[in-house]
């Protein structure tokens, strides 16, 4: 199975829309650093941040490569670029070594980089090629922005101050959602079909896979059941853990998850700057892969497949028994994300009850999906049949085959148009300051 060249896939976007897009993933970032002090640039050096001022090069350098270089075959706008901010070519610790441009060359470089990039678009109708291009670099800047968001969390810096959102989770209809969901079993496509829109190269292409019927958590666990593990000694007991977790938990010297306190009316939980309760009904985040199975474990259930996530999310029940040939696109259907279905766009600036959002159900009734916090998955990060690598963004995927775990659906400040049932997030299994949780099925 071949992938389908660009100039094959026959999707355009008008210009007006792409430069929407462009300006929109723009105002975020910028948003999201707008409010620290020059001092809060400078990070210490660990594995999971970057240098703020970095960051922000590196999202600009994105479009100046692709647009510059590979569209229109000319040398990008920042000379030197690539010894600064191509981020397969310089190592995560040399960051913080690097003679990198101020903060105020820094903006002057992203705005020169976003100005050239709509003024491009100023003249004629993007072709399918353009597109492809200009989507990715938009998708691309996306997910730095939600990496903004959760380092900010990491640093322990004040939450961000974004335009139109409305931060109160507590707005919405909250609750448990409590039960399984029975997913029939049978053939179903995993993966991106070549009639989509947009498609990465790890999604190609949908293909058959047989699952057997299975029980599925309609919602993400909480924080009040993953208390029930912690408070029954879950992190002290071997039984319950991997080699390798063990190895992470005991070296870590982790008791509980990353954030979380015990205060003196039961548990609190570092949000930003500031301890908060910790919200029972809400989905506990920034636990990672190991923990996630431990807790199965101690719970008498596993974690989903990648499959089984996504047939969960995408399928529906066939007439006379099954599930159906046709996929969703979203739980809900094919309609994109709206603020009454799905937790995204941080819009609330955090996580909702796992009851928020019924609209947002899948055809068997599993809630969130789509938004909230990323949930791991069983399934290690692997190509799908077929794969090959894209040119010439190929170090997108094929560098992470192997180790990392999947997730899937999104993430409380995931972009609206970046979260879809086929999309797959991939982190290393001890990554526990990403905003993601989990779902069980019965074992």
């Amino acid at each position: 199975m071949e992938n389908i060249a660009l100039e094959d896939k026959h999707f355009r976007l008008p210009a007006s829309e792409l430069v929407g897009m462009v300006n929109d993933a723009r105002e975020r970032t910028l948003e999201l650093v707008a409010d620290l002090y020059d001092d809060n640039y400078t990070v210490p050096l660990q594995e999971n941040v970057n240098p703020f001022l970095w960051e922000l090069g590196h999202t600009a350098f994105f479009y100046d490569v692709f647009l510059t270089r590979v569209l229109d075959h000319k040398e990008p706008v920042m000379e030197g670029g690539d010894d600064l901010y191509n981020s397969f070519t310089v190592d995560h610790d040399d960051r913080w070594s690097l003679p990198l441009p101020s903060k105020k060359v820094t903006l002057s470089y992203m705005q020169q980089i976003y100005d050239m990039a709509i003024d491009r678009l100023g003249s004629h109708e993007p072709s399918a090629e353009e597109t492809y291009f200009y989507l990715n670099a938009v998708h691309h800047e996306d997910m730095h922005g939600e990496a903004f968001t959760y380092m900010r969390q990491t640093l322990g810096y004040p939450g961000p101050r974004l335009s139109a959102t409305h931060p109160d989770p507590a707005s919405v209809e909250t609750g448990p959602c409590p039960g399984d969901a029975e997913i029939p079993g049978g053939t179903f496509q995993l993966g991106a079909t070549p009639d989509l829109p947009f498609v990465f190269d790890n999604e190609k292409w949908a293909h058959p896979v047989e699952v057997s019927s299975f029980k599925i958590a309609r919602a993400t666990v909480t924080n009040a059941e993953f208390a029930g593990f912690v408070e029954d000694g879950g992190y002290h007991r071997r039984e319950f853990w991997s080699q390798q977790g063990w190895i992470w938990r005991t070296k870590g010297g982790f008791l509980h998850p990353i954030y979380w306190r015990r205060g003196e009316k039961g548990w609190l939980r570092r949000n930003y700057e500031k301890m908060i309760p910790i919200e029972e009904n809400a989905p506990v985040i920034h636990v990672s892969w190991y923990e996630a199975e431990a807790y199965c474990n101690w719970a008498g259930r596993r974690l989903p497949s990648e499959a089984e996530w996504e047939m969960a999310a995408g399928a529906g029940p066939a007439d006379g028994g099954g599930i159906s040939e046709r996929k969703r696109r979203y739980p809900w259907g094919d309609e994109p994300p709206a603020s009454d279905r799905a937790n995204l766009d941080s819009r609330l600036l955090g996580c909702a009850d796992v009851g928020a959002f019924p609209l947002g159900d899948s055809a068997f009734g599993c809630r969130q999906m789509i938004g909230n916090v990323w949930e791991w998955t069983a399934s290690p990060f692997y190509p799908f049949p077929g794969y090959i690598v894209d040119f010439p963004y190929k170090e997108y995927s094929a560098p992470w085959f192997g180790y990392r775990k999947v997730l899937k659906g999104g993430a409380w400040a995931t972009r609206s148009r970046l979260g879809n049932n086929k999309y797959r997030n991939f982190f290393p299994p001890h990554r526990n300051d990403v905003f993601a949780g989990f779902r069980t099925c019965a074992t």
